[in-house]
């Protein structure tokens, strides 16, 4: 039975609705929504105006509706009279191909034709900074290795606390918080689900954070790189393939070296087959690629990939195995859009299983140390500007998520592109005033 959300306003005391979508940027856009007019918004949506977002649209287009979905519903543990609803794109009567969530769910839509179900768990990073985004927000947290560090993470104790204390009252399983490699840096982990939720939960985790590090008179950024000396924020992201009914791992295989399957190593080798061009996806700005094969920072390791390769239980390499049955993609970084970060991972893994691709031997070498060795390890795109370039031209990745999709996303990163190689910065006035 469909839920009622006016019904569901009355019994749980929701003031207002948050109707939210994420356009290609990974911006998330809202409107807030008394409870009286939610009965009405559930079945046409809230108007937008698309053009006004990060979406390939004009002033001219008729107006966007986000259609909330139900089933997504967050009630704000901070704020209880406010519900959260994730929403999907519709104009003209039609799903706005490429919007991120619609992107997803055809995916999805996909695999469960075909029989297959991905879960997946994220593993976000992030800062906490000062209100100015200049400095760490702990002048105390200076050690050259602060990762686990229980004195840096206990002083930030009342931040990590209430968000994990809001992950539990919503039921996501929340089960590790720590410091993270970067002094000011910190993850916390719950629970593995299925794609949508898990990039429904990704969205909300992100606006969680930064309004609970608000209250708190603190900042927190997911941004890949924003201190040149520490270790960037990743979004290592965990992968398995299910039957439709969420019963039977079928990337596991027990009696195979690394647990995996025959489809786990197809789906593996579609990923890296594709890798190059799922990084405008998975890394989509400009500050990702100094995170991508970074020099050595403060801790003494990156804990970044630079080339296409896999291993086991081995931290060096993009895809790493470290259990039975699942993989570690360790590419995509803390501006990676929730919703095409799963979608690319899932029309980059059934282009391995339908075309049977075979992501070769697994490497046991520390690849910071030795990867200069590993000749035919595709090297990843080294800017943004190749990323797209490469995107652009992948007939893989259009086949899998639409040619309206690609071009829009081209068209607007490149628009992005463009604005920063037109700003001066102050390296070029100090290095090239001169010449």
């Amino acid at each position: 039975m469909a839920i009622n959300l006016a019904q569901v306003a009355k019994q749980k005391g929701i003031k207002y609705f948050l109707i939210s979508f994420v356009d290609l940027f990974g911006t998330l856009r809202a409107k807030l929504v008394p409870a009286r007019a939610i009965d009405d918004m559930q079945k046409d949506g809230a108007g937008f105006a698309g053009f006004a977002a990060w979406l390939d649209m004009t002033p001219a287009d008729p107006d966007m509706f986000g259609v909330p979905d139900p089933d997504s519903l967050i009630q704000l543990p901070w704020n209880p009279e406010v519900g959260w609803l994730a929403a999907d794109l519709w104009m003209n009567g039609k799903a706005v191909e490429a919007s991120p969530r619609i992107i997803l769910k055809r995916q999805l839509a996909r695999a469960e034709k075909a029989g297959y179900r991905m879960m997946t768990g994220v593993e976000c990073e992030y800062f906490l900074v000062n209100p100015e985004g200049t400095a760490i927000s702990d002048p105390a947290d200076t050690q050259s290795k602060p990762c686990y560090d229980q004195q840096a993470l206990m002083r930030r104790y009342p931040v990590v606390k209430e968000i994990c204390d809001c992950m539990l009252e919503l039921g996501w399983g929340p089960y590790q918080n720590d410091h993270e490699d970067a002094n000011g840096q910190f993850e916390m982990n719950w629970d593995y689900s299925d794609a949508l939720k898990t990039a429904d939960r990704h969205a909300f985790f992100k606006f969680m954070v930064k309004t609970i590090a608000e209250r708190h008179s603190l900042r927190a950024t997911f941004m890949p790189k924003p201190f040149a000396n520490l270790t960037g924020n990743g979004c290592h992201t965990h992968v398995s393939v299910w039957d439709n009914a969420g019963k039977r791992n079928l990337f596991l295989r027990k009696s195979d070296d690394l647990g995996l399957s025959k489809l786990a190593y197809d789906f593996l080798g579609g990923i890296m087959h594709n890798a190059t061009a799922l990084c405008a996806l998975f890394n989509p700005t400009v500050n990702s690629y100094k995170r991508i094969d970074a020099p050595r920072t403060l801790s003494g390791a990156t804990w970044s990939p630079s080339s296409v390769t896999y291993t086991g239980n081995n931290r060096t390499h993009m895809i790493r195995v470290p259990d039975q049955g699942r993989f570690e993609l360790r590419l995509m970084d803390g501006s990676t859009n929730p919703y095409l970060s799963q979608a690319g991972i899932l029309a980059a893994g059934m282009d391995g299983v339908k075309n049977k691709r075979d992501p070769g031997k697994p490497l046991h070498i520390n690849m910071y140390e030795e990867g200069h060795k590993v000749k035919s390890a595709k090297k990843l795109p080294a800017t943004l500007l190749d990323a797209l370039r490469l995107l652009e031209k992948s007939r893989e990745l259009r086949s899998g998520m639409g040619d309206e999709f690609v071009d829009s996303y081209i068209k607007l990163k490149m628009q992005d592109w463009q604005q920063y190689t037109s700003h001066l910065s102050e390296w070029e006035r100090q290095n090239t005033l001169d010449c």
